[in-house]
């Protein structure tokens, strides 16, 4: 199948809603409630930071406005990669040593938070470690080179770089790359089933989730008062975590970030050809400006995603974007059917970095993860919930980061955006 709409009464439609484990569909609130956190937002950021509470003994209330995992944290790549979607010293160049410094000390934790959550929990989601970078020419080869010597720096050992044809096809199949830098706690896992998982967990502990639960609006206050299309929520905080589907919700949020769209397309069940592709069973991400993204799924698919569209595109034409890719790494793949073809959006800022903040003393919010976001939210909700507890050192090194508009505003972020895009992307087809 091709995914060709999305439902608010279901998942969205793709592979991984066709694979979900099993999962209760919970009710919409229908009453007024009080709770020490209500969280706006199903997803990773709010399971995490969900969890992370429940497990400090508070009373955790989730609003999802359709299931949980709807949004991007059912339908991305399903691929562990660290750090920030601008690297650690693209940020020390841009606001300082002492900025990116404790940044810096947290960009492998996000892994640590899945991983840690999957044992504990005992989450079926698929997980296996390794993760691939690669490198389409020589000149994109050094990029691997730095990443190298940057994250070593910052202590995180154990990568290898490969840079001949014989080795690079003992880990990846093709003739599309010229180097690889191999990372053994990188990782690829099943993405909606690790949402499923974690809203289970959070309900192990006593949180609650409604489902099929729009808010209307937040009042400040303390408490605030979340209310919902048909019941209302007064908490001592709110933690704002909607990322890319906030809608007009908190038009302060919206006007400093911009949805972008991406696409996945996953083949049918490829047998025994599914190890001669991908030998080492990593996940692989090219260093591209606008990069490609595959991995095996547990029943032996290819999924492979790529590409951004700012503002919208019908999901329809997935197929036809993301095959021609597919093939130019796997030529080997030219008569094998796809089954499955979809699209979601993350949350975009103009420096590539999340957004983390307050709109009010007891209003939390992070959005904007760029792209990059697997790790990123299971991070900033661990760091989200400490604030709550009473320590924001660690929220206050994301929340000194500035936020800033897009030229043109909203009426013009995507034209704008959009021409920028093509000089890199004419950079990656140069190989440069």
């Amino acid at each position: 199948m091709v995914a060709t709409a999305h439902d608010n009464t279901g998942h969205a439609p793709s592979y991984y809603a066709h694979s979900a484990n099993a999962a209760p569909e919970r009710p919409s609130l229908q009453d007024n409630i009080e709770a020490d956190a209500c969280i706006v937002g199903g997803g990773y950021t709010g399971l995490s930071a969900g969890i992370a509470l429940a497990e400090a003994g508070m009373k955790v209330v989730i609003l999802e406005r359709a299931r949980v995992g709807w949004g991007a944290s059912g339908r991305n790549g399903g691929q562990i990669v660290h750090s920030f979607s601008r690297d650690i010293d693209v940020i020390e160049r841009s606001y300082g040593h002492a900025v990116a410094e404790p940044l810096a000390r947290m960009m492998f934790e996000g892994a640590q938070v899945i991983r840690e959550r999957v044992a504990k929990y005992s989450i079926d989601c698929d997980l296996k470690d390794g993760g691939i970078f690669s490198a389409i020419s020589p000149r994109k080869a050094k990029g691997l080179i730095e990443q190298k010597a940057l994250w070593e720096r910052w202590g995180h050992p154990g990568l290898t770089l490969v840079d001949s044809p014989d080795e690079v096809r003992q880990w990846v199949n093709t003739d599309r790359y010229s180097a690889l830098l191999i990372d053994p706690t990188g990782g690829h896992f099943h993405p909606l089933n690790l949402a499923l998982g974690e809203a289970a967990a959070l309900e192990s502990l006593g949180g609650r989730i409604y489902e099929h639960c729009e808010v209307v609006k937040i009042e400040r206050g303390e408490p605030a008062v979340v209310r919902t299309t048909q019941g209302q929520v007064r908490a001592r905080y709110v933690i704002v975590a909607c990322n890319a589907y906030i809608g007009d919700l908190e038009p302060a949020l919206v006007a400093k970030s911009m949805p972008c769209g991406t696409q996945m397309i996953a083949t049918e069940p490829l047998g025994a050809l599914a190890d001669e592709l991908i030998p080492s069973d990593h996940c692989v991400e090219d260093n591209n400006f606008l990069l490609d993204y595959f991995r095996l799924s547990a029943d032996k698919r290819l999924i492979y995603g790529g590409g951004v569209v700012y503002g919208a595109r019908d999901p329809k034409e997935v197929k036809s974007l993301i095959r021609p890719q597919m093939l130019k790494t796997f030529p080997q793949l030219q008569n094998v059917g796809i089954e499955f073809g979809w699209t979601g959006n993350f949350l975009l800022t103009l420096s590539r970095m999340p957004q983390v903040g307050t709109l009010s003393p007891n209003i939390y919010y992070s959005q904007g993860c760029s792209g990059h976001g697997i790790t990123f939210t299971h991070l900033i909700g661990r760091v989200l919930a400490e604030a709550l507890k009473g320590d924001a050192s660690r929220f206050g090194a994301f929340a000194r980061l500035p936020h800033h508009p897009f030229p043109g505003g909203r009426a013009l972020r995507v034209p704008f955006t959009a021409i920028g895009a093509l000089w890199y992307q004419m950079r990656d087809q140069l190989g440069v």
